[in-house]
């Protein structure tokens, strides 16, 4: 995996505007894949950020970029806690609401539509998807069906974030440089 490619889908996570990102990777094999993510946390450690593997399937991995500080205090929210108890997730516990998640996507293979709780998007936003689906106001990085004008504004950071980054990795700064500590 490329760092520029962990810029491209993970920037506003790096910069600490979004509690976590998510992509696909492929890797020769999964003994690869571990030795990566190894040391790719090692770096980030220090930075306030973790990346695991969320799901291992035909050569690609799909790829979790988050800050664990962040996700608690996300995973806190009232309106968090009642849609993920809802789901069958153990209340109050980030790592264990995380280890919930991994094993819902191994096993079901769909994504979980509370999956957006783990990405940062708003509780609101995550309900409306989960029990309103058509009836949402915006479409962006997510579906909102709350704060439009707060959600606006967080796509354009989101995608400036995005473009600031991968232009200044191209003129050769480093992840370790880029990544904000938190």
């Amino acid at each position: 995996m490329s760092i520029e490619t962990l810029i491209r889908y993970c920037a506003p996570t790096i910069a600490c505007l979004k509690t976590g990102n998510m992509f696909s990777c492929a890797f020769e094999n999964r003994e690869q894949m571990t030795v990566e993510l190894r040391r790719l946390n090692r770096r980030l450690r220090q930075k306030g950020l973790r990346i695991l593997p969320l799901r291992w399937h035909q050569g690609k991995a799909l790829l979790y970029l988050y800050r664990p500080k962040l996700l608690e205090d996300d995973l806190s929210d009232p309106l968090s806690r009642k849609l993920l108890s809802k789901c069958g997730y153990p209340p109050g516990n980030a790592n264990a609401c995380l280890a919930h998640l991994i094993a819902r996507l191994r096993a079901e293979g769909e994504f979980p539509h509370e999956v957006g709780l783990f990405l940062g998007y708003p509780p609101a936003d995550v309900d409306g998807f989960m029990h309103r689906k058509d009836s949402y106001k915006l479409c962006g990085l997510w579906k909102v069906y709350d704060d439009v004008e707060g959600a606006i504004r967080q796509f354009a950071r989101c995608r400036r974030c995005t473009e600031a980054y991968l232009r200044r990795y191209a003129q050769g700064y480093s992840l370790d440089r880029l990544a904000v500590a938190r």
